[in-house]
């Protein structure tokens, strides 16, 4: 049991518990996060890797593809390291000051990924509805803006949670029930008023990753759309398969992250192990996927991938369907 410094007005070290009520799992539960872990950072770095190396693949899907997989290192790797630290070494202890800047870059990750799966909506959208304007509308200038913008989007949105969450005063209380900092996570421990806090996080929240999953939602609608039109039945299954399987780790990404938003602010009555436990999916389980559902399943990053693992003769799994 950890005391509290009840004579220290802001607390010098929080407390993270792991998943309350759960303790005796911790070891058990580290397993499939490690293991999904080390396949996000593989998988991201390698098609980072491709994508880098092989200029024929310097078109905007895959340069989305590089930007998706530098925001899911950088989620996934500000949050586990210090949750696996948790559950093996009961390295339960954070400064405050390490708080806030998990706290940051965890949202920041979190903004930048969504915006750049916006634009890869955005990007099947014109690919698919206007192939005519394509090249004309995605230009290496305009990508490059979308990517200032996504990092812009993120750092003026997480700046003033900085200010908000170092105004409070906490009396002490420095014992979070959670594997990693959060924003009101942080705000719920003050001896304060945080109806700032709670309305700042709440509208910044709607106007950006939630206005990014209207638009998402309209752009796969209109792409939908469109496919139902084409007169191939093989055309329309190919691409109604490749958009289920985006949409699915889409709703991944975004139901826990909002389940856990939302549980922050209404949802007192749920189980604070199912909180904590679909807070730590959305941060994991997406990185892991991403690479997969959105880079092997491309057929030019599938063969650049073959090539380098068999570049003399027959591809070694002949089930992947070509010659290396």
């Amino acid at each position: 049991m950890y005391e509290l410094n009840e004579s220290s007005f802001d607390p010098i070290t929080f407390v993270l518990t792991g998943i309350p009520g759960m303790e005796e799992s911790h070891i058990w539960i580290s397993v499939p996060f490690c293991l999904m872990y080390i396949t996000a950072v593989f998988s991201n770095s390698f098609l980072l890797f491709v994508i880098i190396t092989d200029r024929s693949l310097h078109e905007p899907m895959y340069l989305f593809l590089a930007m998706l997989a530098v925001a899911d290192l950088m989620l996934s790797t500000t949050t586990v390291p210090k949750m696996l630290a948790i559950f093996w070494f009961s390295a339960r202890e954070i400064s405050f000051d390490a708080c806030i800047t998990q706290m940051f870059f965890t949202h920041f990750s979190f903004i930048v990924e969504s915006s750049v799966l916006l634009a890869m909506a955005f990007d099947r959208y014109v690919a698919v509805c206007d192939p005519l304007r394509y090249s004309s509308t995605l230009t290496p200038s305009a990508i490059g803006k979308i990517a200032v913008t996504a990092i812009v989007r993120g750092f003026c949105i997480m700046f003033p949670p900085i200010f908000l969450l170092k105004r409070l005063p906490y009396c002490g209380h420095n014992v979070m029930p959670h594997t990693y900092c959060e924003h009101m996570g942080i705000a719920r421990l003050a001896c304060a008023d945080i109806k700032a806090n709670v309305w700042y996080g709440l509208t910044t929240a709607l106007l950006s990753s939630g206005l990014d999953v209207v638009l998402i939602a309209v752009s796969y609608a209109l792409i939908l759309r469109a496919v139902f039109r084409l007169p191939s039945p093989e055309a329309r299954r190919k691409t109604l398969s490749t958009c289920g399987s985006h949409l699915c780790v889409i709703l991944m990404f975004y139901v826990p992250a909002f389940f856990s938003f939302l549980t922050h602010r209404f949802g007192h009555h749920i189980p604070s192990h199912i909180h904590i436990l679909l807070a730590n999916l959305y941060v994991v389980v997406p990185p892991m996927l991403n690479p997969i559902v959105y880079g092997v399943r491309t057929r030019q990053i599938r063969e650049r991938v073959i090539r380098l693992f068999c570049p003399m003769g027959e591809c070694p799994c002949p089930g992947w369907g070509c010659r290396c």
